[in-house]
C-alpha cells in the first residue's frame, strides 16, 4: 500500500522533483498509518504483499520464458515434419491446496503452446499435449514449485 500511495501521489502531481518525492513519502507514510489504524491493515500484510509481488514477477518471467520455449518447440515440430505428431492425453494429480493455486497451474498449462488443460476435478488434471515430449515432467514443472511458494506465504 505504501508504494501504491506513493506512486499515486507522483502520478496525480504530474511532476517528479525532490520536494514532491519527499512530501509524497510523508503523505504515503501517513496514509499507511491511517490504513493500519482504521482499515484493518497491518505491516505484516504489507511485507507479505511485497514478498508475493516479487515472487509473482519471477513467476511471470518463468511463464513468458516457458511460452517462448514451447512456441519454438511447437513451430519446430510443425515445420520440420520429420516425425509424426502424436497427440497424447495425460492425467496427473497435484498436491496443491488452494483453488487459486490449482487454477493458476491450469491456466499456465493452457497458456503454454501445445498443451491444453481439458479438465480439473479435485486434484486431478487432464491435459491434452500436442506430442509426448511436451507431456514429460508436466506434473512436477517449475510452475508447481512457484505456486507452492505462493501457497506457503498465504
Amino acid at each position: 500500500m505504501f508504494l501504491l500511495y506513493f506512486f499515486l501521489w507522483i502520478i496525480f502531481h504530474g511532476r517528479v522533483t525532490l520536494e514532491i518525492c519527499l512530501f509524497g513519502l510523508v503523505i504515503a507514510g501517513a496514509l499507511l498509518w491511517f490504513s493500519c489504524k482504521f482499515v484493518d491493515y497491518s505491516l505484516a500484510k504489507e511485507l507479505r504483499v511485497y514478498k508475493n509481488g516479487f515472487l509473482f514477477l519471477r513467476y511471470c518471467k518463468l511463464l513468458v520464458t516457458e511460452i517462448v520455449k514451447a512456441n519454438l518447440h511447437a513451430m519446430h515440430m510443425i515445420l520440420t515434419q520429420r516425425e509424426e505428431i502424436e497427440p497424447v492425453l495425460v492425467s496427473f494429480y497435484t498436491d496443491l491446496k488452494s483453488q487459486a493455486g490449482k487454477a493458476m497451474l491450469a491456466n499456465a498449462i493452457t497458456l503454454t503452446p501445445g498443451t491444453i488443460t481439458v479438465t480439473l476435478e479435485g486434484d486431478e488434471y487432464t491435459v491434452h499435449c500436442l506430442d509426448e515430449s511436451m507431456a514429460e515432467g508436466i506434473e512436477e514443472s517449475a510452475f508447481v514449485t512457484y505456486i507452492r511458494k505462493f501457497e506457503e506465504t498465504l
